[in-house]
């Protein structure tokens, strides 16, 4: 005997199922877009600026990739000694009729790198940007990890007869570089401290160590600081609160670039052509709307048919 009314329940719940599915991914699309056509209305519309002169906050910069006498990276499928890298290593899957390649291992870098254009050097610490590197290599194997690491993994993948895709980019010494984020600079008269504000911390530091400070400043050795004593340690502090000042005054620039602290705003980095780039970017939002446009079509349909 046949449960209609299951079999109703069961279509329809799939049927819902159907729909929820298109609808997110409706929103993907509309996400895409928008936020591709924004960072390239950002690229276009904020000016390139030199690292010396540059103000705080969002901040377009170009230059030349630096190790700074640095120990470069090697990227772990390749081997290609770089300043920065992104891998992934696929594998190929099958079941029934159905083949696709599956993630099995990725990463990304996020050891920092310098910029240096003709006015300045910039640190650049790439952890949460979206970086567009023109260096990229795929190619296949039968390891799971290529070249030097297949005594460590890849021995019995190649034995069975697995199928990988490996996928690699990379950022090198010596290439142009786009960078839009975030701008600080630290030192460069920039951090001076109140004296007297260093003062009363140095005097509490002292007073965590109360037995050296009595050795210090206790002249007639009754174990306790006296008002003359105590303008004594006062004296002291101030004088070392004006040294460190002093540091803070004289300590050269040091310029960071990364993701800003407020949500909403971009951190681009990219060895294209800042006009390529955004040109680029402008493809792909215009891909995601084409994919809007079908996505919602099939999502209205589907909801039309629903409340008929």
């Amino acid at each position: 005997m046949i449960d209609v009314h299951g079999v109703l329940v069961l279509s329809m719940g799939y049927y819902l199922l159907v729909l929820a599915m298109i609808t997110g991914v409706t929103l993907a699309f509309l996400y895409r877009m928008l936020t591709r056509l924004r960072r390239a209305r950002w690229i276009e519309d904020t000016p390139t600026s030199r690292i010396r002169s540059a103000a705080q906050g969002l901040v377009e910069l170009q230059g030349l990739l630096d190790a700074v006498g640095h120990t470069p990276l090697i990227s772990p499928l390749a081997e290609i000694d770089c300043l920065w890298y992104r891998f992934r290593v696929e594998e190929y899957r099958r079941s029934g009729k159905y083949s696709r390649w599956h993630v099995v291992e990725q990463g990304v870098s996020e050891r920092p790198f310098m910029l240096r254009d003709k006015t300045g050097t910039c640190w650049i610490a790439p952890e949460g940007a979206e970086v567009y590197p023109s260096q990229v290599r795929r190619w296949e194997g039968h390891r799971r990890w290529p070249a030097g690491h297949a005594l460590r993994t890849g021995i019995l993948a190649g034995l069975i007869g697995k199928r990988y895709r490996y996928t690699e980019e990379w950022l090198e010494e010596n290439q142009l570089l786009y960078a839009l984020g975030w701008f600080q600079s630290h030192g460069g008269g920039r951090d001076v401290s109140d004296q007297q504000a260093v003062a009363r911390q140095v005097i509490g530091q002292w007073k965590a160590d109360y037995a050296d400070l009595l050795a210090r400043f206790d002249s007639n050795q009754d174990g306790k600081l006296d008002m003359d004593e105590w303008d004594k340690v006062r004296h002291a502090a101030d004088q070392e609160a004006g040294r460190q000042v002093s540091a803070q005054a004289s300590a050269p620039a040091v310029h960071g670039l990364g993701k800003a602290p407020h949500r909403g705003l971009p951190f681009i980095l990219s060895s294209h052509h800042q006009d390529g780039l955004s040109s680029k970017l402008r493809r792909q939002s215009g891909w995601s709307l084409f994919g809007l446009i079908v996505a919602g079509v099939v999502t209205g349909w589907l909801w039309l048919a629903l409340a008929g």
